[in-house]
């Protein structure tokens, strides 16, 4: 969400302490709602560029079968960078991972080397811009978002507001 962070990555101490903000309480604290989520998350010393990430994922979201090639490779992104602590800028670990989720590695190179989703991850960051979105995760329905991780009762009321009926 940081498109501004360089490409080599940045430590979580400097760009916190930035902030004026402790990074082992934030850590902490996301550790706490992670576990209580049941959901791993580890130890990172750094933040990087996600932005080759993002549009290999997007990439793989085309992939046949479709959804499960692109989130297969969403899944092994998330375990790199937030409980491995890798650097999902460096091309060799975005390989890795496309190959680790049963992608086409050629293909894959292609989409990095030419940068042939670039443009439609533009066109999200622009209607995530319009959304008004300043964290991960966002949850939007008909226009409305919340920001953060929510409780299920925050969530269901966005959803409702958007339209959706409760099924029996």
């Amino acid at each position: 969400m940081h498109p501004d962070t360089p490409l080599e990555g940045q430590s979580l101490e400097a760009l916190f302490e930035a902030r004026n903000l402790n990074a082992e309480a934030i850590h902490l604290n996301m550790k706490a709602v992670m576990d209580e989520a049941g959901l791993p998350y580890g130890q990172r010393s750094h933040t990087y560029n996600s932005r080759l990430a993002q549009e290999l994922a997007k990439w793989a979201e085309t992939q046949e079968p479709m959804p499960q090639k692109g989130a297969a490779l969403h899944d092994l992104l998330y375990a790199a960078y937030f409980v491995q602590g890798e650097d999902i800028s460096n091309r060799d670990v975005l390989l890795r991972l496309a190959s680790d989720a049963g992608l086409d590695v050629a293909a894959a190179e292609v989409v990095l080397d030419e940068r042939t989703f670039s443009p439609a991850i533009d066109a999200d960051w622009e209607l995530s811009r319009a959304y008004g979105v300043t964290g991960v995760p966002t949850y939007v329905a008909d226009g409305r978002g919340v920001v953060g991780a929510q409780e299920l009762d925050v969530l269901i009321r966005l959803v409702e507001a958007g339209g959706a009926q409760a099924v029996s």
